[in-house]
C-alpha cells in the first residue's frame, strides 16, 4: 500500500472532518472527537515533538491504556519519522528496562501517576531517558521530578510552532514512506529477554487492509478498543485497521467499566482472547443458576434449540420451517436479550484468537447468533494470516489462508508463512531474525499443524513443545502440552492448566481453578471456603476437577495420534499463575519451562507418586509488595482409557 499512517488521517480529515474518529469516557459521559480535531492535536503534538528534538528514526515509548491522546502521540511520532514503541500498562518496572535500554529511547509518554511512576522508578537504569509526559494530571500536581511534564504542555508549545510555521508538518508527513519502520511490538517473551519486533507502514497496513476486505469492513464500524495497545492485535484492530477503514474507535473509562461500556457502544467488530469469552459466559450460567426455576428451565429448552440449530442458520444451511420459526420466537425470547445483555447486539464479526477455543464455548455464541470466528496470525505477521469465512467458522481450524498469503508444512510439521505483512526484522538482533527469516522470504512460526482437506489450518501446538512419552504402556506415544492444557480449559471451573509429560512415562498437570465459577458452584452447595487456596484444596473441588480430567482422557483416548496423552496425575495450585510473578506472559501465555523450575517440589511430587506435598510461594501484589502463600497441596490420580480403535 503506497501510504502511511499519518497520511492516511490527514485523508480522513479532508474528506469527512466532522466524522467522529474516536471516543473516550470521562466520567461517565462518551466525549468525541472528529477527524479534523484528531489531526489538529497529531499537527500540535508532532511540533511539540520537534521542538523538544525527536530525531527521524528515533523511537518513542507509551505507557498506558487506550486513550485517544496516546494514539495521536503515536501519530505524532510516525509523521516526524520516529518510532512508537507501545509498552504494556500492566507491567512491573523492571521489565520496562530492556525495552527502553535496547531501543536507546530518550522520550516516554504515560498515561497515569501509574505509569510516571513507573518511569521514574527505572530512570536510573535508562539514563538516556530525559523526558517524561503524562496525559492524565491527577496525584501529578507536586511531582518536580526533572522532565516531567503533561501532555498539555507539549501541546501548547507545539501548537505555537503550527502557528509559526503551518507548512512545517505536512511537509514532514510527506517525507514518510511506505517502507519506512512505522513501529516496534516488544513480543512477551516465555524465555529471555523480549525480542523488538520491527514493522513498516507497509507492512502494518497491508495486513489491515487484507483483514478488512476479507470482512467487508466500512467506516461505519464501531470498535471497542480494551486490550493493551502493547498487544499488536489490539493495535492491528484499534490503529492500523482503523486508519485504513476510517471507522469509529470506543475508548472505555476503565478496566472496571469495560462492560457496561460494552453494553453503551454495541460494537459492530468485536475482538476478544478466548478467556474472555469464557468470562462472559460463566457469568451468563452463574446468574441463570440463581434464577426462577420457570426462567432456568426456558432458557435450557431455547438454549437446546440453539445448539441444535442455531450454527446451522449462522452457516446458511439448511433448516426446516418448523426448527426457524421456534427459533424466531427464541431470539425473542430469548438469544436477542442475552446478545443485548452481553452488548453484541449489533456484533456483525467477532473474532477470537491467542488460544484454542472450546467446541462448546464456540458454539454457545454462534447458536445465539453471534458471528464468532477464529483468526491466525501474530506479531511477526502482522496479525492477519488465516481468517474463517462467515459460513465457515469452525472451532478446531483456523481458517484458511487470507489474500497475499502463503502457507506451507515442513517435514517436522512446522507452519512457513510467506506473506507482505512480515516483520522487517528483529531489531539489533540479527540472528534471530535469521532463525525465523529464510533467504527466501519464509517466516518460521514455531507452531506445528497441517491444512484440510477444505484448506483450513489446524494447528497442533507449539514445534519446540511437541514432545514423546519415553518408558510404560505409552512409549513412544506424541504428546502436546497445549493441545491438553487448551481441552482442559474448555471447561469453566479451569481456568489455567500447565501439562508436563515431554521424556516421561505418563503426563501430570497442575491446575488453576476459575475462582468466580467455582466460587458460585461451592456456594450454591453450602460449602464454605475461606479464599482461593481454601477453596483449591477441597476434597469436593478436587472430585469436580478430576470429573473435567476424566471426560478429557476418554476424548483423548478417541484420537490415534495422543492417546498416549492421557492424563495420569493432577493437583490444583494453591495460587493463581501471575504475570507478576513470571509464571505468564504479559498476553497471559503459560511460561511452563520457568513454572517447572519454580515449582520442581510439585513437579517431583507428581512424578514421585506422593499423595500431598507442602509448598510456599512468594507473590507480588500489585503495589509492587511481596508475600508468600503456603499450603499442603493435595495430589489425585485419574482414570485412563484404552485407545479407541478407528473403524475400518
Amino acid at each position: 500500500m503506497q501510504t502511511t499512517f499519518p497520511r492516511l488521517l490527514l485523508q480522513h480529515a479532508a474528506q469527512r472532518p466532522a466524522d467522529p474518529a474516536m471516543r473516550e469516557k470521562e466520567y461517565g459521559i462518551w466525549q468525541t472527537r472528529s477527524w479534523q480535531a484528531m489531526a489538529q492535536l497529531v499537527e500540535h503534538l508532532a511540533c511539540g515533538l520537534h521542538q523538544a528534538g525527536l530525531a527521524r528514526g528515533e523511537h518513542i515509548v507509551v505507557v498506558g491504556a487506550n486513550r485517544p491522546r496516546l494514539y495521536a502521540v503515536m501519530l505524532a511520532a510516525q509523521s516526524l519519522g520516529a518510532i512508537p514503541i507501545p509498552l504494556y500498562q500492566d507491567a512491573v518496572g523492571a521489565e520496562c528496562v530492556f525495552p527502553i535500554n535496547n531501543a536507546e529511547v530518550r522520550f516516554a509518554f504515560a498515561e497515569d501517576q501509574e505509569q510516571v511512576d513507573k518511569l521514574l522508578e527505572v530512570r536510573p537504569s535508562c539514563p538516556q531517558l530525559v523526558a517524561i509526559w503524562y496525559d492524565d494530571a491527577r496525584g501529578l500536581r507536586n511531582y518536580s521530578e526533572p522532565g516531567l511534564a503533561s501532555l498539555d504542555t507539549l501541546i501548547d508549545v507545539g501548537g505555537q510552532f503550527a502557528a509559526g510555521q503551518p507548512g512545517f508538518f505536512r511537509a514532514e508527513v510527506e517525507k514518510a514512506q511506505p517502507d519506512d519502520v512505522a513501529a516496534m511490538f516488544f513480543t512477551s517473551g516465555t524465555t529471555g529477554n523480549a525480542k523488538g519486533v520491527v514493522h513498516t507502514h507497509r507492512s502494518l497496513l497491508d495486513r489491515a487492509l487484507a483483514g478488512a476486505q476479507f470482512d467487508k469492513l466500512t467506516a461505519k464500524e464501531e470498535v471497542l478498543a480494551y486490550l493493551p495497545p502493547a498487544w499488536i492485535g489490539q493495535n492491528i484492530f484499534s490503529y492500523a485497521q482503523w486508519l485504513a477503514c476510517g471507522y469509529i474507535v470506543n475508548c472505555p473509562e476503565s478496566a472496571a467499566t469495560v462492560m457496561i461500556d460494552l453494553k453503551e457502544i454495541g460494537p459492530s467488530y468485536y475482538f476478544a482472547p478466548p478467556r474472555i469469552f469464557e468470562g462472559l459466559l460463566t457469568r451468563v450460567m452463574i446468574r441463570m443458576e440463581d434464577a426462577s426455576s420457570i426462567k432456568r428451565k426456558l432458557f435450557h429448552s431455547f438454549m437446546e434449540l440453539a445448539r441444535r440449530v442455531g450454527p446451522a442458520l449462522m452457516d446458511r444451511k439448511p433448516v426446516s420451517a418448523w426448527d426457524k420459526a421456534r427459533y424466531a420466537l427464541g431470539n425473542v425470547v430469548v438469544y436477542g436479550p442475552l446478545r443485548n445483555n452481553l452488548g453484541f447486539s449489533r456484533v456483525r464479526v467477532a473474532y477470537t484468537a491467542g488460544e484454542a477455543i472450546g467446541p462448546d464455548l464456540f458454539s454457545f455464541y454462534r447458536s445465539i447468533g453471534v458471528n464468532l470466528k477464529q483468526l491466525y496470525g501474530s506479531t511477526e505477521t502482522a496479525v492477519f494470516v488465516c481468517l474463517q469465512p462467515d459460513d465457515q467458522a469452525r472451532a478446531d481450524t483456523v481458517g484458511i489462508p487470507i489474500s497475499g498469503v502463503e502457507i506451507k508444512v515442513a517435514d517436522n510439521g512446522e507452519i512457513l508463512v510467506r506473506s507482505p505483512g512480515l516483520l522487517k526484522e528483529y531489531y539489533k538482533n540479527p540472528q534471530a531474525t535469521a532463525e525465523v527469516l529464510t533467504a527466501d522470504g519464509w517466516y518460521h512460526t514455531s507452531d506445528a499443524g497441517f491444512l484440510d482437506a477444505q484448506g483450513h489450518l489446524k494447528i497442533i501446538d507449539r514445534v519446540k513443545d511437541v514432545g514423546r512419552i519415553v518408558g510404560g504402556a505409552n512409549d513412544g506415544a506424541m504428546f502436546a502440552p497445549k493441545y491438553v492444557e487448551n481441552k482442559l480449559k474448555f471447561f469453566p471451573y479451569i481456568k489455567e492448566v500447565v501439562a508436563y509429560g515431554d521424556r516421561r512415562e505418563k503426563v501430570c498437570v497442575m491446575v488453576n481453578i476459575d475462582f468466580d465459577a467455582v466460587g458460585n458452584w461451592a456456594e450454591r452447595r453450602n460449602l464454605p471456603y475461606s479464599g482461593y487456596t481454601d477453596l483449591a484444596q477441597k476434597p469436593e473441588v478436587y472430585r469436580l476437577i478430576g470429573e473435567c480430567v476424566e471426560k478429557v482422557n476418554a476424548d483423548l483416548a478417541t484420537d490415534e495420534r495422543l492417546a498416549g496423552s492421557q492424563i495420569s496425575r493432577f493437583l490444583v495450585l494453591h495460587k493463581e499463575l501471575d504475570a507478576d510473578d513470571g509464571e505468564l506472559t504479559r498476553t497471559n501465555k503459560v511460561r511452563r519451562g520457568f513454572i517447572a523450575d519454580k515449582y520442581q517440589l510439585l513437579v517431583d511430587a507428581l512424578y514421585g507418586g506422593l499423595s500431598e506435598q507442602y509448598v510456599e510461594t512468594q507473590v507480588r501484589f500489585e503495589d509492587g509488595r511481596t508475600g508468600s502463600v503456603s499450603a499442603t497441596l493435595k495430589i489425585a490420580d485419574t482414570k485412563t482409557f484404552a485407545p479407541v480403535k478407528a473403524a475400518a
